[in-house]
């Protein structure tokens, strides 16, 4: 099991390219399944997560193959209904399969799935999305066990208690796609993943209008065919890097992104008083001496993410003030914060409030990631920590993040990848 060795102090400075987005990638794999004919997908990160999705889609019986930052996929072969337990519980996003196998194969059968502990993350939007298209969905044995004598497009409000759910709209936009008349998915989820994937499916032959809005309307088609699609940039990588530039006082060049993506990002960093760059597709990220503290809720897109929320909390722990960040949607979602307290920041939880008062200095310490953007944030934590940390389990990092320490010591980084004896 590997682990980081972090010796902070060192202003990041220097270019950083942003990988493509892991979370656009894992439903575009899924897509190729309606598919006849073969699919290249560019730009994708090499990350664990990926690769358990190839595996998962070659499981089932695609052919799938494997290049620099590319895959392709054929799913014009004898294809399974069935996606395991052995590799949906590595990977929550394998529920993606779900809408591609019930609208081609009219049947799946899948794992409840698994992923990171960071709350109740409950399929049941994607169940009713499957129902109302009109699938008998149940729940047997763990397992999602639907089936179909053929979808029939309806209109349907798929938001939940707690606002769109991304993995849910974009299933419901698969199931959809091969659909007898229209959909109108009304609550949908705006986030750019949403619209990436909105627009390979047009790629293959898909009739969908609306995708970034919360009306998302889709005309089912006989057939989709293969194509060769580029995913988007990750976001989160990209806001992670600023981030990254902020709290070690640096300047970096984040190239390859779309900033108006991380516009949320953007905005509370200035008004922390980072000083940022905005072109095309870079970002410049300088910090300032004196930052000010920054209140953070967590909201769906355009909103602050969730998933850069632990990320600002590193920041905001040593900024001298006191902010509060509120997380709305996951509530485990605060497990980094026992770990950044053993390195000596001030944090109170109150409810789904995190007061963080701000330190001059954090110290090394051995600290243990809990999910994918907790490992992100000890790291951050540990650029500017006074001695060494030592981050474990980084496996979890490495589910989402390419090449993460190695991009961060083209930075100047002093950190080190360390594989312990089993």
């Amino acid at each position: 099991m590997d682990r980081f060795v972090i010796k902070g102090g060192t202003s990041l400075s220097g270019r950083v390219t942003i990988s493509g987005a892991k979370n656009a990638t894992l439903p575009i794999m899924a897509a190729s399944l309606l598919a006849e004919g073969e699919t290249t997908i560019e730009n994708i990160p090499d990350v664990v997560d990926v690769r358990t999705m190839g595996e998962l889609l070659a499981l089932l019986g695609a052919k799938v193959r494997f290049d620099t930052h590319s895959v392709a996929v054929d799913a014009s072969g004898e294809i399974g209904v069935e996606a395991p337990y052995d590799v949906v519980k590595r990977m929550r996003a394998s529920y993606y399969v779900l809408g591609p196998l019930i609208a081609r194969f009219k049947r799946a059968r899948v794992s409840v799935p698994g992923g990171c502990a960071i709350g109740a993350r409950p399929v049941d939007l994607h169940l009713k999305g499957m129902k109302e298209l009109g699938c008998d969905v149940r729940i047997v044995h763990g397992y999602i066990d639907a089936k179909t004598s053929g979808l029939t497009g309806t209109h349907m409000l798929l938001s939940g208690p707690k606002g769109p759910s991304v993995g849910a709209t974009i299933n419901v936009m698969l199931a959809s796609s091969l659909a007898k008349g229209e959909t109108i998915i009304e609550g949908a989820a705006c986030e750019p993943e949403v619209v990436d994937c909105a627009d390979f499916l047009a790629c293959m032959g898909a009739r969908i209008e609306g995708a970034g809005t919360s009306i998302i309307s889709v005309r089912g088609v006989k057939r989709l065919k293969g194509v060769k699609y580029r995913i988007i940039p990750d976001r989160i990588e990209a806001g992670t890097f600023a981030c990254a530039a902020a709290i070690t006082k640096g300047e970096v060049e984040i190239a390859g992104c779309i900033p108006d993506h991380v516009g949320a990002v953007i905005e509370r960093l200035r008004e922390a008083g980072v000083k940022l760059e905005v072109g095309k597709k870079r970002l410049f990220v300088r910090s300032s001496e004196k930052l000010r503290p920054v209140n953070v809720t967590i909201a769906c897109y355009p909103g602050f993410p969730t998933d850069m929320q632990a990320q600002m909390m590193a920041l905001m722990s040593v900024v001298s003030g006191t902010s509060v960040i509120t997380e709305t949607i996951f509530e485990n979602r605060f497990m980094h914060v026992p770990e950044l307290t053993r390195m000596g920041a001030q944090i109170r939880i109150d409810g789904n409030h995190a007061i963080v008062t701000g330190v001059k200095k954090l110290t090394g310490a051995p600290v243990m990631a809990s999910d994918l953007r907790a490992s992100a944030a000890l790291v951050l934590a540990g650029l500017v920590a006074g001695g060494e940390t030592h981050v474990s389990r980084v496996y979890h990092l490495d589910r989402g993040y390419e090449s993460f320490d190695e991009k961060m010591r083209g930075l100047g980084a002093r950190i080190e990848r360390i594989a312990d004896e089993a």
